[in-house]
């Protein structure tokens, strides 16, 4: 070993000392140096596993919210939605209201101006009588019957002559109209006496269940009309008027 320039003690120690440093190297630092890589490494998996674990959070939290948002969506329609049918239903209903309320005005200002023109109607039969009796008075120079006078204007427009009445000769009882209303026109209102009349003979003639009821019509001028059911008598004066008309017209 000599001859290739080695010497063997100095190679021998050269030996010793680097097996004496290997192994004061590897007890006292290499394992302390893997210990710490150790604890690096398990550092860094632990921080790995925290963001991963932060990550599923995160989306978890997203998801959460996302769901929160679409709830809060879907309640804010069904909010909206629910106002909405409200604010319509309030509003039909006070449209409804107004116009029950407007009908039941129109009604009852409907009822006290028929009440008042049956009243001024009242009061022009009193007028009619005097007038008939005036110009009675001045046609013929005398004093007539007063109390005659005012029947006959009375009966001009009640159609009821001495307690009888004569339209209701030509109303034709049947089964039928037994149960059907009644309706008399006449063109100044009848007084209360007149009224029961009326009722009396259509329900001798019709039966107990009839039902009789009383407009005014000034436009018929005089008599009356009496509609039971279909059937139709006509004893007004415009309606006596308008059959002359129609028979000179077909005369001609």
């Amino acid at each position: 070993m000599e001859g290739l320039g080695i010497n063997p003690t100095f190679l021998l120690s050269q030996i010793v000392n680097f097996l004496i440093l290997f192994i004061a190297l590897y007890f006292l630092l290499w394992k302390r140096v893997l210990k710490m890589l150790d604890a690096r490494r398990q550092r860094i998996q632990e921080g790995l596993d925290r963001a991963e674990k932060a990550e599923e959070e995160l989306a978890r939290a997203q998801a959460a919210r996302a769901e929160k948002v679409a709830e809060g969506e879907a309640e804010a329609e069904r909010i909206k939605a629910a106002a909405k049918d409200g604010a319509v239903q309030a509003s039909t209903q006070i449209l409804e209201s107004a116009r029950e309320q407007a009908q039941k005005t129109l009604g009852e200002a409907q009822a006290q101006i028929d009440l008042e023109r049956d009243q001024m109607l009242r009061d022009l039969r009193g007028q009619v009588a005097a007038l008939a009796l005036s110009a009675a008075h001045k046609i013929i120079g005398e004093s007539l019957d007063t109390d005659r006078q005012r029947a006959l204007v009375t009966e001009f427009f009640s159609g009821v002559r001495a307690g009888k009445i004569a339209v209701l000769d030509d109303v034709v009882g049947a089964p039928s109209l037994s149960a059907k209303p009644a309706l008399v026109t006449s063109a100044l209102p009848l007084d209360e006496r007149e009224q029961a009349s009326y009722r009396e003979a259509l329900v001798s003639r019709l039966g107990p269940d009839v039902g009789v009821s009383f407009r005014t019509d000034p436009a018929i001028l005089g008599g009356v009309i009496v509609q039971v059911g279909d059937q139709v008598v006509d004893d007004s004066v415009a309606g006596k008027l308008e059959t002359l008309r129609s028979r000179f017209a077909a005369s001609q």
